[in-house]
Parts: structure tokens; sequence; C-alpha cells
């Protein structure tokens, strides 16, 4: 592998929800700096909040709905960095769905995921119900491993849930010097070409690159034309969608 050194899959899923991620190590990367993000300054109407107080504040939401800490802090985490790469649709905007999820019992606040079924470069994750960010780091985390130890790491996951950007778990791989791809199907809530009803999910997809220094690629996209979740946010304001 000339090009190629280290390669890993991981996906999980959720009854009629999958999700995806691929790390990739290049050979001779040891290292993945990371970039700086730069956001739109704000409006004169609106205010600045802090990194730390957006996660205090996300973590006091979940914890207090019934989630382990160590549960709620990787989900802030995630729609946290959401946020700061311009996923406003994918960051805080959805802290009230993980919120009643818990709440209403729909998904686990606190547990681990259990391996199923594994091989050197391949493993079968049951998500157990928790929360998909928590699901979705134990299984890149497995992925990279693999890929580290066997050349390849693909590992499938079932009991998942709603996980975030999909790029979080691209860039964990990309952080250690490794391409990483995460993907997902979601719930029908798409229609098809001349349907009535909805059949499709917007099934994102992700991946991430190193470059060369501190330069990278980064791709967070849905299959569809819109991610649902810009939908939702500009519904709660007064924008027109065009």
């Amino acid at each position: 592998m000339n090009l190629l050194q280290r390669f890993s899959l991981f996906t999980c899923g959720h009854i009629s929800r999958y999700q995806s991620v691929i790390a990739i190590k290049s050979v001779g990367k040891k290292t993945f700096f990371s970039r700086q993000y730069c956001s739109k300054m704000a409006a004169p109407d609106e205010s600045v909040v802090s990194k730390n107080e957006m996660r205090r504040f996300m973590i006091d939401c979940m914890t207090t709905a019934g989630a382990s800490e160590s549960h709620a802090t990787q989900l802030a985490l995630v729609l946290l960095e959401g946020d700061i790469r311009g996923h406003y649709s994918h960051g805080l905007n959805r802290l009230d769905m993980y919120v009643r999820d818990v709440q209403q019992k729909v998904c686990k606040g606190d547990g681990e995921p259990t391996i199923l079924k594994e091989k050197a470069g391949t493993a079968w994750v049951d998500g157990n119900n928790l929360l998909g960010p928590v699901v979705g780091n134990f299984c890149m985390d497995l992925a990279i491993k693999k890929a580290k130890d066997a050349g390849i790491g693909w590992v499938v996951a079932k009991g998942s849930n709603h996980y975030g950007i999909a790029g979080w778990y691209g860039l964990r791989a990309m952080k250690q010097g490794m391409l990483g791809m995460s993907m997902t199907n979601t719930s029908p809530i798409s229609y098809p070409t001349r349907s009535a009803v909805p059949a499709l999910g917007t099934n994102p997809i992700s991946l991430a690159a190193p470059g060369t220094g501190d330069d990278a690629f980064v791709l967070d996209m849905a299959s569809t034309t819109v991610a649902i979740g810009k939908v939702y946010y500009l519904l709660k304001r007064p924008k027109k969608l065009s």
C-alpha cells in the first residue's frame, strides 16, 4: 500500500438508521494539526456566547434530563463542533430533540455499547439504544484501533440514534493522521421523484482527509437537496427558504 496505509470503517444504526465512518491513514503522516475555524460576526441584535458556556449549558440540560455526565459531554462536544463549523442545523439547535429522547425514554442516557462479533479488521456492535454520539465514538475508536492493528477497520452497529454531524467521526480519525468516512441512513422523510409519500432518508455522508501541514479536506453533506435540520433551523427564524 504505497498510497494508503490504514483504512477503517464504522457503521451504526437504530432500526431504520445506519451510520458509517471510515478512517484511512496516509503513509508517513504522523500527526494532524487542528485548523482554526472562523464564524461570521454576530448581528447587532445577537449575543455571543463562549464555547465553554455553551458546553456547560448543554451538559447541564442533558444530565438534568437523565443522561450520565460522560454521555452528556460526548453529545455536547458533537453539537458544539457542529455550530463551530457552521452546521447550525446540527448544533445547539438540536439539543431539545436529545433532551426529549432521554426524558421520554426513547433512548438510554447511560450504559455502554457491546461488541457482538469481531475479527481483526471488522466488528458488529450493538449500540444498546444509547445516544448516537456515544455509539459513534465507541465505533469510530474501535475502527481506528483495528485500522492501526490490521490495516483496515470496518465496524457496523445496530441500536443507535441521531449522532449529530457525520463529519465529527471522520475528524476523529483525521486527527490521528487517517482518512475518515462517516455515513448514515435516516428515517424516510424525503419524497422520491413523482412519489406521493416520503420513502428516502437524507442519508448524509462525510469524508475527512488530512493534507500537507495543517491543511485538510472535509466533506459533510446530505444526499438530499438540503439537510432537514436546516429547514427546522430556518423555521425558527424570520427568513425565507430560497
